[in-house]
């Protein structure tokens, strides 16, 4: 019976994390700016702490963890709308941004649960994505689906893949499965926060990008969003003498 339960958990990762997160978010960015999808995905973190105050008894969220989303959020959208786009409403991809959010947090309470069963990490992944590779299946025959083998024969294609199969998702996952087993479901879902500081840094170096002004506001935003979320505050109790 604990088997047979446990493997709904797994099922449900799966489904949400794997299948629907993934077709979420990329039909999203067929239909809205990607920044909207960047700003819009980085709200995870805050269903992840309203999803695990509901259902899980071991996490709760503090008042700092709003504040520094309210302070990363303002960053993040500072470091996406710099001057370089404008930011304009697309209710479809906008939408479905946001519930490519919701289901990554039910993923990681999900997961968060799924580590309580002690089974190995890359075998919880594994698993995970067999489930999720499992109901991708039939969206198959839904959605406009072309193999084209021949597209595998051109080499950038191949190394493209090849980074999105084993870089940003197999072992994006498997550390990721291993913070949530380590951290928690909502201090995980903090670090989201560092996606766009990271890609700014990034973009920086290798593409040789200049950074804004607002870049630099919304990255030192962020990083302190980031920081309040963290802080833990434990007041010690004054002992009372009679």
């Amino acid at each position: 019976m604990a088997d047979k339960k446990q493997k709904w958990y797994f099922i449900g990762a799966g489904l949400c994390g794997v299948t629907l997160y993934f077709l979420l978010e990329n039909i999203a960015l067929t239909h809205t700016l990607a920044s909207n999808v960047g700003v819009i995905i980085s709200i995870a973190p805050f269903f992840t702490a309203i999803f695990a105050h509901l259902f899980l008894t071991s996490e709760n969220f503090k008042m700092n963890f709003f504040i520094g989303f309210i302070a990363a959020f303002i960053g993040i959208f500072l470091i996406s709308f710099n001057g370089n786009t404008n930011f304009h409403l697309n209710p479809i991809g906008d939408i479905l941004a946001i519930l490519a959010a919701i289901v990554w947090a039910i993923y990681s309470i999900l997961m968060k649960k799924i580590t309580e069963f002690q089974y190995n990490t890359i075998q919880t992944t594994r698993r995970i994505f067999f489930y999720g590779l499992l109901f991708m299946i039939p969206t198959l025959f839904i959605l406009d689906f072309n193999l084209g083998l021949e597209r595998f024969t051109y080499i950038p294609n191949l190394l493209n893949i090849l980074f999105l199969g084993l870089g940003a998702s197999a072992l994006c996952f498997v550390t990721w499965n291993f913070a949530v087993k380590m951290l928690g479901a909502i201090k995980t879902s903090i670090y989201i926060y560092l996606v766009p500081v990271i890609t700014v840094v990034t973009s920086m170096i290798v593409l040789n990008e200049k950074i804004t002004t607002l870049a630099v506001l919304g990255t030192i935003l962020t990083l302190v969003g980031l920081l309040i979320s963290e802080l833990k505050f434990n007041p010690k109790k004054k002992d009372s003498h009679l």
